[in-house]
């Protein structure tokens, strides 16, 4: 009998791969949303492995979009933390001024 994949194991390391993409580029929230996602399809794929280990193959890919889930949660957590801090201080609005003004400088050179 040929082993299948096993299902949600891709789903569960292409997110857990986006959410750290996302995390360190869109302010957190897209990075914790889907590295929450992707550690439930890493917990679906590893229920049905457990069920019927000598069925499926791929559980590799659930382990490892598990891990990097985790990694996007952290980072997203992180970030998301910044810029709720920046903002409740007052000091997001400075940071942005002064890097427009730098924008501005590198486009008068």
């Amino acid at each position: 009998m040929e082993k299948q994949k096993l299902p949600h194991s891709q789903a569960a390391l292409i997110l857990g791969i986006i959410s750290i993409v996302t995390a360190c580029c869109c302010y957190g929230i897209p990075g914790l949303i889907l590295g929450f996602l992707g550690m439930n399809e890493a917990k679906k794929a590893k229920a049905i492995y457990n069920e019927n280990p000598d069925q499926y193959t791929g559980l590799n890919n659930a382990e490892t979009g598990r891990v990097t889930s985790m990694i996007g949660i952290v980072i997203g957590g992180l970030a998301a933390l910044w810029i709720i801090y920046l903002l409740a201080t007052g000091k997001y609005g400075e940071m942005m001024e002064q890097y427009m003004n730098m924008i501005e400088e590198m486009q008068n050179q």
